[in-house]
């Protein structure tokens, strides 16, 4: 009896940090997005209509919600590539480990750099096209702006995410392969029915990281393009900002609530098909 509670003693420090810095103040939002902006008067649900019909929150919501929906799949399938074709070069393994997870290391603020030395209107790319003879390219102020976003978490986080496959991978018994190959399954095979149903809980995993780490793309956002960037990268986050520099806490609140009860729910039901695969 008393080693059920040992846990909980090493525990209880984290938990109550939890509690005080992060519970509590999302309790007192939750409060706050149902009062009025100035006093505490009770408003209901005027501020969650004002939200919903605020067309920067459903911009920056629709743009959101197309960048998850483009570059998870995206980052989830490269990775997943390069980790199967890394699992079987055994002589520069941890070579290439590192070289994909260069990227990782380097500071936003240098990430920013780069872009704007490679995408601004003199920058590099335009100057090899002026070189062909081709017009310059606008690329950090106007719709190609997104591609440069997609671009920018794919080479940021594919090294990440694919050492995190590479553990799902060398997870996986040896002898299933063999098996498979004994009774004359190939390479497709193997990975449409070995592979691939033995990784569904990493994947469930490395999904919810992927949207965690999809959140943090606005510094590269913010430091290339500031706080109106092009409408196609106009962010929830460049929202959250522009909503926390203008002392909009209500609007914000509101937003707040809505988008943890969305994340909470995708990781429910991540978290819950990891489990039942894992079973």
């Amino acid at each position: 009896m008393k080693k059920r509670w040992i846990p909980w003693i090493f525990l209880a420090p984290s938990l109550f940090g939890v509690f005080v810095f992060v519970l509590l103040p999302f309790l007192d939002v939750v409060r706050r997005s149902f009062g009025e902006a100035v006093g505490n008067q009770f408003a209901g649900w005027k501020n969650y209509q004002e939200v919903l019909g605020n067309q920067a929150f459903l911009m920056a919501g629709k743009n959101t919600l197309r960048f998850l929906i483009i570059c998870i799949p995206m980052l989830l399938v490269i990775s997943l590539g390069l980790a199967l074709l890394l699992e079987r070069q055994q002589a520069f393994r941890n070579f290439f480990k590192t070289v994909f997870l260069l990227p990782m290391a380097v500071p936003v603020a240098s990430v920013a750099f780069l872009w704007n030395v490679f995408f601004q209107k003199a920058g590099l790319i335009n100057a090899l096209l002026s070189f062909t003879g081709r017009e310059a390219v606008e690329f950090l102020d106007s719709s190609r702006s997104f591609g440069v976003l997609v671009f920018s978490y794919l080479w940021k986080n594919t090294g990440y995410d694919m050492i995190l496959w590479l553990a799902g991978l060398s997870g996986i018994p040896e002898s299933y392969y063999e098996a498979a190959r004994v009774d004359g399954a190939g390479r497709a095979a193997c990975f449409w029915y070995i592979t691939l149903p033995s990784l569904r809980g990493f994947a469930a995993m490395i999904t919810m990281l992927s949207l965690i780490n999809s959140f943090k793309v606005f510094r590269e956002a913010y430091l290339i393009a500031g706080s109106y960037p092009h409408e196609s990268i106009y962010m929830l986050q460049h929202l959250f900002n522009n909503w926390f520099l203008a002392l909009d806490i209500q609007k914000m609140s509101a937003a707040a609530v809505m988008l943890a009860g969305v994340i909470l729910a995708v990781a429910g039901i991540l978290l819950r098909g990891g489990r039942e695969e894992s079973e």
